[in-house]
Order: C-alpha cells, then sequence, then structure tokens
C-alpha cells in the first residue's frame, strides 16, 4: 500500500508556473486631479498674502477688539447654546407627544413641527422682537381668565401671581433666545423622532415585561439606544446653530458677533476685512464642534458599523 505522497509523481521545475510579473494599475486622471488642485491651492494663496483687499493687519485688529470678543463669547456661543438647550428638551417632548397614541398630542406636536419650520428664522426673529406691542400690559402668570371670573362673582382685583415686562422677555438674548429654540425644537422634534423609531419595539416590550414604565423605558431603554441615530444630525443642527447667531440682527441683539463687526466696519469703510474676519470667527468655532460631533458619535456608535475587531491574545499565551 502506498501513500499519497509516494503515488503522486513530483512536479518537475518545467510544469510550475513561472512568477507573475504584475504591473500596477495606472490612475493618470488621479496625478492630473492632483496637479490641477496644487496649482488652484498656489493661486489662492497668492491671492490671500498679495491682494491688499484683504488688509490683515486690520482683519485681526476688528478681530481683537473687546465687544467683538464679547459679541462672540455673549451673542454666538451663549446663544448656541442656550437654544440648542431649549431646542433638544423641546424636541425630545415632541417627539415623544408625535408617538403618543393620544390623538390631540399628536396633533398638538404636528401643528407646532408645521408651524415652526414654515417660518424662515430670520422672520421669526423679526417677529419675536415685536411681540411686546401684543402684551403691553406685560406677560402675567395666575388664573387664566381671571377677570372674567371676577366679573361673574362681583369682585375685584386680579387673580395674577407674578407679571413680567414684555419689552424684557422679547428683545436682546432673550428674544433671541426664545426664537431660535422654539424653531430648533420643531426639527429636532423629527430628529429624535427617528432615532426613536430605529430602535427595535421588541426593546420597549421586554423591558415592559419587566415591569418597567413607560417613561423609565423611554429614559432608561429606548433613548439611549436612540442616540446613536440622533447625534449626527444633532451636531449639524448644533453647527447651524451658531451660523443662525449671526440672524439675531433682526431681533435686533446689539451685544452680537456680527453686529459689532459690521459697527467697525462702518466707522472706517471696509466691509471687505470685517467679512473676513468675521469667516474666520466662525470657522474656527465650526472646526471644535466637528471635533466634538466626532468624538460623541464615536462613544454612542461603539458596537455598530464595519470595523472589525481587535484581534485579542488568548489567556496565558506567550510570546514578545
Amino acid at each position: 500500500m502506498t501513500t499519497d505522497t509516494e503515488a503522486r509523481p513530483a512536479a518537475s521545475d518545467a510544469d510550475r508556473p513561472g512568477r507573475i510579473d504584475a504591473v500596477p494599475v495606472r490612475h493618470p486622471g488621479r496625478w492630473v486631479a492632483i496637479a490641477v488642485i496644487a496649482v488652484l491651492f498656489a493661486m489662492l494663496v497668492h491671492l490671500l498674502v498679495t491682494n491688499k483687499a484683504f488688509d490683515w493687519s486690520f482683519v485681526f485688529q476688528a478681530m481683537s477688539q473687546q465687544p467683538v470678543i464679547n459679541g462672540f463669547i455673549k451673542g454666538t456661543l451663549l446663544v448656541t447654546v442656550l437654544s440648542m438647550i431649549v431646542g433638544v428638551i423641546g424636541g425630545v417632548i415632541l417627539a415623544v407627544m408625535r408617538l403618543s397614541d393620544n390623538p390631540i398630542l399628536a396633533g398638538v406636536a404636528w401643528v407646532f413641527t408645521w408651524f415652526f419650520r414654515s417660518i424662515p428664522r430670520y422672520i421669526l426673529l423679526f417677529t419675536m422682537g415685536t411681540l411686546g406691542i401684543l402684551f403691553q400690559q406685560g406677560v402675567s402668570f395666575g388664573v387664566p381668565f381671571d377677570w372674567k371670573i371676577i366679573e361673574w362673582l362681583g369682585l375685584s382685583g386680579d387673580w395674577r401671581f407674578y407679571t413680567l415686562d414684555a419689552n424684557e422677555i422679547f428683545t436682546g438674548l432673550v428674544a433671541g433666545v426664545i426664537g431660535l429654540g422654539l424653531s430648533e425644537a420643531a426639527y429636532m422634534a423629527e430628529i429624535a423622532r427617528a432615532g426613536i423609531l430605529s430602535v427595535d419595539k421588541g426593546q420597549a416590550e421586554a423591558a415592559e415585561a419587566l415591569g418597567m414604565g413607560s417613561g423609565k423605558v423611554m429614559r432608561r431603554v429606548v433613548l439611549p439606544q436612540a442616540m446613536r441615530v440622533i447625534v449626527p444630525p444633532t451636531g449639524n443642527e448644533t453647527i447651524a446653530m451658531l451660523k443662525d447667531t449671526s440672524l439675531l440682527l433682526a431681533v435686533p441683539v446689539l451685544g452680537e458677533l456680527f453686529y459689532q463687526l459690521q459697527s467697525i466696519g462702518s466707522t472706517y469703510y471696509k466691509t471687505f476685512p470685517i467679512a473676513v474676519a468675521a469667516t474666520l470667527y466662525y470657522l474656527a468655532a465650526t472646526s471644535v464642534l466637528m471635533v466634538g460631533q466626532y468624538f460623541l458619535e464615536r462613544h454612542f456608535g461603539r458596537g455598530f458599523g464595519n470595523k472589525a475587531p481587535r484581534a485579542t491574545r488568548p489567556a496565558g499565551a506567550g510570546g514578545v
């Protein structure tokens, strides 16, 4: 009895395939594109350096003015943070209302979303700055229709506990935060709703079977899983909100970055350098937000994606 090795004749050198001289695929189009990009980049650098219209000394001088810095901190960054807080909280509440079995709650959420998504933010902010005319007696908190009830009962006075001056609410940063926050809530409602719907219903059913209430199921089970879908568009909305703070001129908000830069430009009759200064501020701020968005997406996206898991060494395995 012979083995397979003994039965199979040895292959001669002539029968073996020769070395394959593989030639890499050439991509001349890529090199042409790189050359074009390099030329365009060189032209851009030359324009930035040699064109006197940029007036870089004036640009950096305007950017370093204290009113401009305060406008960037308060009118841009602070309004962005506060508006997004209002928008995210309101959006989550509206999303839950839209998904409710109660037709009234779902209808109210739909009307709110329809209304504030339909109005341009500039017009919304302009309208917000004029709402004080509707509340000339101030915004009061108390028993609704108290004057009618008091009239029917033959009493006098009022049942209002606290009154705010409408001219303080619907002007300045407060009006800007309210207007931008309500507008953002309408967009965040759709983003949050899409995130909630992306979670398998079996997750909520399993949690309810364990005795968890609907509110706890939403907070502890559904929303944490929905964040993977919610975070990327929310990051985009935050960046868009930061840029939309330049619309606060419609309220108007005098302590805003672009308004302060425009004032400097109007004083010295330098329009284009002011536009460059504003561009640099917004580029820096949005770049930081994009980095933060990247880390948030990576945190909430753990366990998803196409990346292969890292190879782990078995316990007790030796080697250098």
